[in-house]
């Protein structure tokens, strides 16, 4: 039984028997921290369904007065007995001081018949609470399907319904066990997983990916719902890679053996092979490349940048010149928030951005020095690019007309070619090198 499976187990009978023991007596699962002491409500405040980023823009003043008005009402609806979170159905979400990114979270809470409630995770809506009684009369919205669903996310998208229907009757006490790195959630409710690595939606602005951080929120509406052992664990940046490298991993090939650079091809010179990675010599660059040709790919890597370093992924390179505008793209690498790119840096310049071309979302690169984990899919015309678990870029680059310093892009079209690395002087690293060929829809 792997590691969290085995925590899992051993948290639901930790839950089970102890029904009736007070908050205190319960231990929490190594790592994990309580986000409620049992006792008052210190560490939560008030917040009702309200776009976090408006709260933020609000100037000082103005926000500690909507919040003190927010916690006014907390009170008027919020209890604790027996060392449970009472609500009666109304008033302001119970909401984290503290904001959140990769998670593990475990919480259970038992509600009543007609109620409708839910978790906002980063401050988003939610991962859905129902009744799931066809005498609750939301079958027509799916609360047949049951609880645990990402039920925000667009009709149809995967994670928008659960799986399986795992609720327990009214009057017993469910489980949610929650991992989410990046926007990649997975759900397991009362032991079924119920949403399987899919990326949740933000609801606030569609346009862009899921907030990196935010706030965990208790909705609370029609009905009754209590709340007990609300434990929570960071994830960090190694396990979250791993997590993300373990999903999905039938069809791939390693392109990359750890010791050297035996079938790659072109600037070989430039490139050397340390503690299993390989990086680009400091002063030199060029484009190292695969002795291989692909149309159609799926590649997963792992990357590492120095401070203010620069490097990019070459796709579909035809062999010589140089990957920006002779391949399909150069796909930047990119410490793009270091100060010395402030106030000139394109964003067709960003991180993840194909080169000159079309900007990525930024703000989702780990923190200098760490290893990020990145999967690009490149089908057809059309390249997307997933960060950390967060998709920043998903574009179709036949209709790019407009272009950084009007440079044109002779390559973009290219229907096949080479992958690698375009180095820019910089030492930086790249491992856990894995390709597969993916076949167009």
């Amino acid at each position: 039984m792997n590691r969290f499976l085995l925590m899992l187990a051993c948290f639901s009978c930790l839950c089970l028997c102890n029904v009736s023991r007070t908050f205190a007596e319960v231990t929490a699962p190594d790592g994990f921290v309580a986000l409620f002491n049992g006792e008052d409500l210190a560490g939560w405040h008030g917040m009702p369904h309200f776009d976090p980023q408006k709260l933020a823009a609000m100037p000082e003043e103005d926000q500690q007065k909507q919040l003190a008005e927010w916690w006014k009402e907390t009170l008027e609806h919020w209890t604790i007995e027996n060392g449970e979170l009472v609500n009666d159905g109304m008033g302001p979400y119970l909401t984290t001081d503290r904001e959140y990114g990769d998670i593990e979270l475990l919480i259970e809470y038992r509600t009543v018949a007609l109620a409708d409630s839910g978790i906002y995770l980063r401050g988003t809506p939610q991962v859905q609470i129902w009744d799931w009684t066809e005498a609750g009369g939301k079958w027509d919205r799916g609360a047949d399907k049951g609880s645990g669903g990402l039920f925000n996310n667009p009709d149809g998208a995967p994670g928008r319904d659960p799986l399986v229907l795992a609720d327990r009757p009214f009057g017993e006490w469910n489980q949610f066990r929650i991992v989410q790195v990046g926007e990649r959630t997975s759900v397991w409710f009362n032991d079924h997983l119920v949403v399987d690595h899919a990326i949740m939606d933000n609801y606030w602005n569609r346009e862009i990916p899921l907030f990196r951080k935010g706030r965990i929120q208790l909705q609370t509406h029609g009905g009754e719902i209590r709340w007990r052992n609300l434990l929570i664990r960071e994830i960090g940046s190694d396990e979250a890679n791993q997590i993300l490298a373990s999903h999905g991993e039938d069809g791939y090939e390693s392109i990359f053996n750890g010791e050297d650079l035996t079938g790659w091809a072109g600037a070989t010179d430039n490139y050397e092979v340390v503690n299993g990675a390989i990086k680009c010599q400091p002063g030199h660059g060029g484009v190292l490349f695969t002795e291989k040709e692909y149309v159609d790919f799926q590649v997963r890597l792992e990357f590492r940048l120095p401070p203010g370093g620069n490097n990019g992924l070459a796709i579909r390179y035809p062999g010589n010149g140089g990957a920006a505008y002779d391949g399909m793209t150069e796909l930047q690498v990119l410490d793009t928030e270091h100060p010395m790119y402030a106030g000139w840096l394109d964003p067709r310049q960003a991180h993840g951005s194909v080169y000159g071309m079309v900007p990525a979302a930024r703000g989702y690169l780990r923190p200098t020095g760490e290893w990020n984990f990145q999967e690009v899919t490149v089908v057809g015309s059309t390249i997307k690019v997933e960060l950390n678990g967060t998709v920043i870029l998903d574009a179709d680059v036949s209709g790019v007309t407009e272009f950084m310093g009007d440079s044109p892009h002779p390559g973009k079209d290219l229907t096949s070619g080479h992958f690698g690395f375009a180095g820019h002087n910089d030492p930086v690293r790249f491992r856990k090198i894995r390709i597969k060929t993916v076949a167009a829809e």
